[in-house]
């Protein structure tokens, strides 16, 4: 039987006053608006109906899956947003959905990897006259870049207030003269900064010193998304009550009800909602709260950083690169640096995708679509001065998607200790899901959202189960629940 929130229809509430207390049908089931249909409003949703609640998921945009998208017109899975499982373990909240959809993953690094998410083994280096940079420099560099982070933990130790990365380790290299490089090897250091900054989507000047090596990274290393990861964003919405182009503009958060009214003016009303769109709108002010937000909650979201990455996966007819899992261009500046992720090695698809972070991103942004891979195509024949046009090319541009206005959360500079339980605290009726407010210090992963979205969920489960009374209809967990948790070993290749 389809279930859904209360459409009031856009004149049947005036002046956007909420109906007075209505009593309840014996044995009637609470109702959920989710607002925002990536992974973790889906996820809420999906436990909120799996514990018989009345739920409406309302998303603007024409599709699920919010910064989660893979895109099929190359004829394959290519993931424009998301792409990783962070944490190929059986500890990693996503592992039991990802084994029963049989889904694949590609390792691309091992536990002992913070900052990158590939290996650095399966990686070639170029500098900008298209010479490839011997890989004992690379490896040499590397090593130097560990050492240089190592000695930020004192600059940290030593200032009582915070500073950026980038700051720390102009200290520690004027401290260690030694660690400075020459040369060809500053321009590989810029590179490993140039992927540090691409782990937080943010330039390192903007990165907070005092936690940027404080995440909780699981076990298992980084696994890319084979087939891509809209097949979860579909298993997990499987049933529900979704509601396309439907963009909400107003929150009304009432003594027992919250009417939620989207662009075109109708509204809708349950008992509570849970609101899981981007920290980028919410800092835009795009939703208007009644009443409004209280300081500490707008605050919380001022403190937070969000950082922006983008994609620009190129198609090839023919492979003409070698089989490594990254190619790199090396420059003087981080901000010159550029590398591409060969999908070829991973997927078996002839596709290279360059990425783009902090404000190249933006930058990159301001360009057309055929701009954008002409830059990137520039970018690669620095390092393939024959290569071929691309047959086809797609760009992401996350931080001015209206829907997004970003990528995913990072920690600016003097960030308060307490920003992320300001950020996913309720207010009566309303509670807060998204990636930017996971528990465990896992912002800015699926895993984190999803877990996030559920967490909000168990909570708006728990305080409509208290304010409205025992209703024994409500199944916490579900059967089909039981059967994902089923022993089925992630499918993982090459490592």
């Amino acid at each position: 039987m389809e279930v859904k929130a209360v459409d009031t229809g856009s004149n049947s509430l005036l002046d956007g006053t909420l109906p007075p207390r209505l009593g309840r049908p014996h044995g009637s089931s609470p109702s959920v608006i989710v607002v925002g249909g990536g992974i973790s409003g889906v996820a809420a949703a999906r436990f909120l109906q799996n514990a018989s609640f009345k739920v409406l998921l309302l998303e603007s945009r024409d599709r699920i899956g919010g910064r989660i998208h893979t895109d099929y017109s190359f004829g394959c899975p290519v993931d424009m947003g998301a792409s990783w499982l962070h944490g190929v373990c059986n500890e990693n909240p996503l592992a039991p959905l990802i084994r029963c959809l049989g889904l694949t993953m590609y390792r691309t690094s091992g536990d002992d990897s913070v900052l990158y998410d590939h290996d650095l083994e399966s990686c070639m280096l170029f500098d900008m006259d298209g010479h490839q940079v011997p890989q004992n420099t690379v490896a040499e560099v590397g090593e130097a870049f560990k050492k240089i982070l190592s000695e930020t933990e004192k600059v940290r130790n030593e200032h009582s207030h915070d500073l950026s990365v980038l700051q720390a380790i102009s200290v520690v290299l004027d401290r260690h003269p030694e660690l400075r490089q020459e040369g060809i090897s500053h321009e590989v250091l810029q590179w490993y900064i140039c992927r540090m900054e691409a782990w937080f989507a943010a330039d390192a000047d903007t990165i907070s010193l005092k936690t940027w090596d404080q995440e909780q990274v699981l076990t298992g290393g980084h696994g890319l998304m084979v087939q891509g990861y809209y097949p979860v964003i579909e298993a997990l919405s499987k049933d529900i009550d979704i509601r396309l182009n439907h963009r909400v503009n107003r929150i009304t958060n009432g003594y027992n009800k919250v009417m939620v009214t989207v662009e075109d003016g109708r509204n809708f009303v349950a008992d509570a909602a849970i609101i899981t769109v981007p920290v980028g709108v919410l800092k835009a002010n795009l939703i208007e709260f009644k009443p409004e937000l209280p300081e500490w909650k707008l605050s919380a979201l001022a403190d937070l950083g969000v950082g922006n990455e983008n994609k620009i996966a190129l198609r090839f007819d023919n492979v003409f690169w070698p089989n490594v899992e990254l190619l790199g261009i090396v420059a003087p500046t981080s901000y010159a640096c550029g590398y591409f992720l060969n999908l070829h090695k991973a997927t078996g698809h002839r596709v290279l995708v360059y990425m783009a972070a902090g404000r190249l991103a933006y930058d990159v942004e301001k360009l057309s679509d055929s701009d954008a891979a002409d830059f990137a195509m520039r970018q690669l024949m620095k390092m393939f001065p024959n290569a071929p046009a691309p047959v086809q090319y797609l760009v992401s541009r996350w931080g001015t998607d209206r829907d997004s206005l970003g990528c995913y959360s990072y920690d600016l500079v003097g960030k308060p200790m307490d920003v992320y339980d300001r950020l996913r605290a309720p207010l009566g009726n309303l509670f807060f899901g998204g990636e930017a407010v996971c528990m465990d210090d896992h912002q800015g992963s699926v895993h984190g959202a999803y877990s996030a979205g559920i967490i909000a969920a168990e909570d708006c489960c728990r305080h409509l189960i208290k304010r409205l009374g025992s209703l024994e209809m409500v199944q916490l967990v579900s059967s089909r629940e039981e059967i994902l948790k089923a022993a089925v070993p992630l499918q993982i290749s090459r490592m």
